[in-house]
């Protein structure tokens, strides 16, 4: 029997704080699932919401900004049909079961960090995968998700866990870019409030780390890092 892996991206939304269309980075989608698929997997692409989902535009190598222009893997995969249809009408996460599926990945982009706090239906999803002692995955500003998840007992999950996620240097870059506050909060400072062991690397660099089956990845140029640490969790 194959393994399956669930790959959650965000449903689109609005920048409260640039008030721009916001969706997931392509290549925290592609580049996992490319190594999942590769590797013999089956992976189910689903959305919290369900239905279309969309790619960050300056994650897009199709994008005028030019950007994302030299992420080649992903313009292969948006060049083939089969695979854009998957993202045009994603099964949303109350018509799944955890059972059914060997291990998750949470994608990134910006919409996560305007759409995952709070939502608790998520947050217990990914927590029946990692009660379940599978592996449990979050990607660049997908890990805001784990300042939503407990325990049992109350505790977050990554009191005392060594992860990562997009850093503070990252987020310095970006809001110097555009020349404002880009995020209406910062990921690496809310999860050391609550007791994470957050490490990161050089801005953009690649990056994952696994605690036990958790496993985290830094950003954009993580993602093939973030699936490797699954499939060896997994083996």
């Amino acid at each position: 029997m194959s393994k399956s892996i669930l790959m959650i991206v965000a449903n689109p939304s609005i920048s409260t704080t640039l008030g721009w269309p916001v969706g997931f980075w392509a290549a925290e989608l592609i580049h996992p699932y490319d190594i999942f698929i590769k590797a013999g997997f089956s992976v189910t692409i689903a959305s919290p919401n369900g239905g279309k989902v969309e790619f960050d535009g300056l994650s897009d190598p199709r994008d005028a900004s030019g950007y994302s222009k030299d992420d080649t893997l992903s313009l292969e995969y948006i060049n083939q049909p089969e695979f854009m249809a998957l993202l045009e009408n994603t099964p949303g996460i109350a018509n799944l079961k955890s059972t059914d599926f060997d291990a998750i990945v949470v994608c990134g982009g910006q919409s996560p960090m305007f759409t995952f706090r709070g939502n608790t239906a998520l947050a217990n999803l990914f927590m029946e995968f990692y009660n379940t002692n599978k592996p449990s995955a979050a990607l660049c500003h997908g890990t805001c998700l784990l300042l939503e998840t407990k325990l049992a007992d109350g505790t977050f999950l990554i009191k005392g866990k060594t992860i990562t996620g997009f850093a503070n240097s990252e987020e310095d870059y970006a809001d110097s870019v555009v020349g404002q506050k880009i995020m209406p909060f910062r990921i690496e400072d809310e999860a050391n409030k609550l007791g994470a062991n957050f490490i990161t690397k050089e801005a953009f660099s690649a990056h994952a780390v696994r605690d036990g089956h958790l496993i985290t990845g830094q950003q954009q140029h993580s993602g093939a890092e973030t699936a490797k640490l699954v499939l060896a969790a997994l083996n």
